[in-house]
C-alpha cells in the first residue's frame, strides 16, 4: 500500500457515510450540503477520490464519478463526487430517493498519479489488484480511467486491463503503442458498505501478477 494511503477504517467510514448523506441531502433539497462542522482532520488533505454506487444485492453499477487529481480537500471532493455519481453519470438517470434503500456506497481514495515509462513495457510496471490506470491522449482530447477494483472484478490480466483503459478513453485497443498517449498508474484505498446504509468495511484487493 502506498504510504500516502494510510487512512483508518474510522476515516473511511466517515467518508462513506458522508457520501450517502450528501446524496440524500441533494435529492431532498436540490442543493449541495454544507461541510460537516466536525470531521477527522486528515480528510482536509488534498486527495483524488471516486464514489461508486452499486445496486444491492447483485452489485450492478448505478453510477461512478470522481476526481483523479487532488485539487481540493478529500472531504469536499467526496461530497461533490457522490452527488455527481448519483445524478450526473451520463450512463444513468439520476438516482431516485427510494432507490437509496437498494444502493451500496463505495468510496475510493486515490494516491498521486505515477507516470509509466514509455521506454519500458507497461505490463512490467503494473500489478493487477494494486494499480488503477489512467491514460491521457492530449493530442486527441481523450482520457480514460479504470479503478483497481475493475480489473479484479472482471478478472482482467495486464494486457486486457491496458486495452480496456484505452477503450474507456474511446481510443483504439492498442493505444498503449501510441507515443501521444501517456499512461499512469495509481494505488487506492477502498471503503464500502456491506449492504445499503449498514456496516462499512475496507475492501482489500488481491494483488496478482498476471
Amino acid at each position: 500500500m502506498n504510504s500516502v494511503l494510510n487512512f483508518s477504517l474510522e476515516e473511511g467510514k466517515f467518508l462513506v457515510k458522508l457520501a450517502r448523506q450528501s446524496v440524500e441531502y441533494f435529492l431532498g433539497t436540490n442543493k449541495y450540503p454544507p461541510l460537516p462542522q466536525n470531521y477527522p482532520p486528515k480528510l482536509d488533505k488534498n486527495m483524488g477520490v471516486f464514489v461508486t454506487l452499486s445496486t444491492f444485492p447483485n452489485e450492478n453499477l448505478r453510477g461512478c464519478i470522481g476526481y483523479p487529481y487532488a485539487f481540493n480537500s478529500l472531504i469536499e471532493l467526496c461530497i461533490s463526487a457522490s452527488i455527481k455519481a448519483a445524478c450526473e453519470d451520463p450512463r444513468f438517470e439520476c438516482v431516485k430517493k427510494e432507490e437509496l434503500y437498494d444502493i451500496i456506497f463505495e468510496v475510493t481514495i486515490l494516491s498521486p498519479m505515477i507516470p509509466l515509462d514509455q521506454n519500458k513495457p507497461y505490463e512490467e510496471q503494473i500489478e493487477i489488484g494494486r494499480d488503477g490506470l489512467l491514460v491521457v491522449c492530449d493530442l486527441y482530447g481523450k482520457s480514460g480511467l479504470l479503478l483497481p477494483q475493475v480489473a479484479t472484478q472482471w478478472g482482467f490480466d495486464k494486457k486486457t486491463f491496458l486495452r480496456e483503459v484505452c477503450r474507456k478513453a474511446s481510443m483504439y485497443d492498442d493505444c498503449m503503442n501510441d507515443r501521444n498517449c501517456k499512461f499512469y498508474r495509481f494505488e487506492s484505498q477502498i471503503f464500502k458498505e456491506v449492504s445499503p446504509n449498514s456496516e462499512i468495511k475496507e475492501e482489500i484487493l488481491n494483488e496478482r501478477n498476471i
